[in-house]
């Protein structure tokens, strides 16, 4: 398959008075973005970290800019290492904020050995997982900006937290929202994922800072919500007629090269989401974990060749 270009250069955007987006192209395979929320007396509560250390760095470089003290808290969205593999990069004695599921997928990974997609040179590598951990709606603030967590997995993970921002409509989606890339739901859930998407709807952001892919704003979020929802309805339909067929997720997924979806990045994440819809129309529960290693397997196979990142 051809090459795709050369990645560009990481920009910290203002999307709202005191709120950044560290938004890192293309969004393809550990290429996230992440955010810094400024409260009124200078503070700083950052949204994830990013993938490689020297990424990680760069980002913390260009944060440090904003303000002459250290970030005093970050929140994870999820466990992914392109949202976690900076948390040993902050301050001795900063509260990581993520879910429970957050923290126990983080120590599962490492305890498994599980390293980044391959490619990049991830650097030095520490595991850090969240130390501050919930299961429901939680408020925090920055100064005197609240921003309150907000639960939705099991979607994109069983894990997933939205970071909102009433005051200001500002909505740090994790990877519930790929702008311009298939979603990945292996770890999560299909009607999940579609449940998350629903509750981003009802929130009515002004803007939304996707976990990859350029940032939305006003009409284009419900644009890009349609067509992530949409997807999610593809990816059902393939599975119902693969499971009433007898075909496997792979040759479903082979079968639909040519559908509206194919020219989104990362298309081989067709194949894993289809073992996950498989899995849950089959009676798993939401969530349930499956061999990643066939999933893998087919996705290469869509994808043409190894999986790799260009982080």
């Amino acid at each position: 398959m051809s090459e795709r270009p050369r990645v560009g250069s990481p920009v910290l955007a203002e999307v709202a008075p005191g709120v950044h987006a560290y938004v890192q192209p293309d969004g393809g395979w550990m290429l996230n973005n992440t955010g810094v929320v400024t409260g009124s007396g200078g503070e700083q509560m950052l949204v994830d970290t990013t993938s490689t250390e020297a990424r990680n760095r760069a980002m913390l470089d260009a944060v440090a800019a904003l303000a002459d003290r250290p970030p005093k808290a970050l929140v994870n969205t999820h466990h992914h290492g392109d949202h976690v593999s900076g948390n040993w990069l902050m301050p001795p004695g900063t509260p990581i904020f993520g879910h429970s599921d957050c923290r126990a997928e983080v120590l599962r990974a490492s305890r498994a050995g599980t390293s980044g997609i391959p490619g990049p040179d991830y650097g030095r590598t520490e595991v850090r997982p969240p130390d501050v951990t919930f299961s429901a709606i939680t408020t925090l603030y920055v100064g005197d900006r609240p921003i309150e967590l907000i639960p939705v997995g099991p979607a994109h993970t069983r894990g997933d937290v939205l970071v909102w921002l009433p005051e200001d409509k500002v909505l740090f989606s994790g990877d519930i929202v790929f702008n311009g890339g298939q979603p990945f739901l292996v770890e999560g859930s299909l009607p999940g994922y579609r449940r998350a998407l629903s509750l981003v709807r009802r929130l009515l952001p002004d803007v939304l800072v996707p976990g990859h892919g350029p940032v939305c704003r006003g009409e284009e979020i419900a644009t890009i919500l349609d067509e992530l929802n949409a997807y999610t309805e593809f990816v059902e339909a393939l599975a119902r007629e693969g499971l009433d067929s007898g075909r496997s997720p792979l040759e479903m997924a082979e079968s639909a090269a040519g559908s509206r979806f194919s020219g989104w990045q990362e298309a081989e994440r067709l194949a894993g989401n289809l073992h996950r819809a498989y899995s849950e129309f089959g009676g798993d529960p939401y969530g349930a974990r499956m061999d990643a290693r066939r999933m893998w397997s087919d996705m290469a196979r869509i994808h043409g060749g190894p999986i790799r990142s260009r982080a």
